[in-house]
């Protein structure tokens, strides 16, 4: 599918993640440029109308064929990939594969993170280094890349003036959805986002949830395969982050989207991701499932009971058992954890005691972190 306008300025603009661009070099637009070729002002479209938009580009992209979205293998695959900004390397020959499902993308203020998504939007070209997305070439197709991917980026980048459902009708165009179809998804996924009348509102008078909410929202307007969502918990209620985090569970589960969370909160990453990629000083610390770094390095069973553990604890020392008391009165048990399950089981019965947690030993999420990033720090 091609999407053409009539008319061609002399220069190139980019709004929000790219997902348009003309023949030019693209490059950000002022507000105030950009306001310049914004939709035509017909009135504030209140619910139920529809505000007609005009733009003075001309541009074409080609949408992903039904197979991009039911591939099993790597969506992206990069190889040895290096950024240097002047003297500093901001990548440092970085390898990863990213497969369906969510990925969570860690690092310390200056590992590279920015400048990673940047490369895979397209927005910077890279010194060195090879890559496929979505089956298309890094570097030669990024159009066609940017096409088949949603971005959220931690900042704002809206226009002054226009409704929530107008900046999403805003971004439906520019990724080149025709206007009717452009309002119904925007309605469509402001309903999934939850933003009910708040639609109708000017932006700038949102609060930062509902912000957050709009970019998010507008990420998602063209069904793109693959998002990648920078801080989208970010200043967020409790409430609202984990509807937020539900919402991105039921985007890679139900409707097959390929997700990279690029965050500092690592519960979140905790909760939803399969997948985790650690950078650091531009380099690939840790990428692998988040099933295989949270085992213990040390088999053994966590056990916390209910009243007096000391009959328990005596009981499993008697059997040769070595146990560690933890925080919050848990119980490590060293092990094979199928043996240690039906012991456990056996002394809380002999000692007549509750067990009220009983679950092998994990390492947490932060405690990877820590011993992967220590103190380093690198420039992005």
């Amino acid at each position: 599918m091609t999407c053409r306008f009539k008319k061609k300025p002399a220069t190139a603009f980019q709004i929000g993640a790219g997902l348009s661009r003309i023949d030019a070099p693209a490059k950000l637009m002022p507000v105030d440029a950009a306001l310049r070729f914004s939709p035509t002002r017909q009135g504030h479209a209140g619910p139920g109308q529809i505000r007609r938009f005009s733009f003075p580009v001309r541009f074409s992209i080609e949408f992903p064929s039904a197979e991009i979205r039911q591939m099993n293998d790597a969506l992206i695959e990069l190889h040895e990939i290096v950024k240097n900004y002047g003297p500093i390397r901001a990548l440092d020959h970085v390898s990863l594969s990213i497969r369906p499902g969510i990925t969570g993308l860690l690092g310390p203020n200056g590992a590279g993170k920015s400048t990673l998504i940047k490369v895979l939007l397209g927005l910077l070209r890279t010194s060195s280094g090879s890559g496929q997305i979505l089956g298309y070439q890094l570097g030669s197709q990024q159009r066609k890349i940017r096409s088949l991917i949603g971005y959220m980026p931690e900042d704002d980048c809206f226009l002054a003036g226009i409704s929530g459902v107008e900046s999403m009708q805003f971004m439906a165009r520019l990724s080149c959805l025709p206007a009717r179809e452009g309002l119904r998804r925007s309605h469509e996924i402001l309903d999934f986002c939850g933003m009910e009348q708040d639609r109708y509102r000017l932006v700038e008078t949102y609060s930062t949830g509902m912000r957050q909410k709009l970019r998010f929202a507008q990420a998602l307007v063209h069904d793109p395969p693959l998002l990648i969502l920078d801080e989208p918990t970010s200043g967020l209620d409790p409430v609202e982050r984990e509807a937020t985090l539900n919402r991105i569970r039921i985007l890679a589960t139900q409707h097959g989207k390929t997700v990279i969370l690029c965050t500092h909160i690592l519960p979140d990453v905790q909760a939803v991701s399969q997948a985790v990629i650690i950078l650091a000083q531009g380099k690939v610390l840790v990428s692998d499932s988040l099933e295989n770094l949270n085992r213990a390095r040390v088999p053994s069973l966590q056990v916390k009971l209910i009243g007096p553990a000391d009959p328990f604890l005596k009981g499993m020392q008697e059997r040769g058992k070595t146990v560690q008391m933890l925080d919050g009165g848990v119980l490590s048990i060293s092990g094979s954890t199928e043996e240690l399950a039906s012991l456990v089981w056996q002394v809380a019965e002999q000692t007549q005691s509750t067990i009220r947690l009983l679950q092998p030993s994990r390492t947490s999420l932060e405690e990877i972190f820590i011993q992967s990033v220590g103190g380093t720090r690198g420039a992005a």
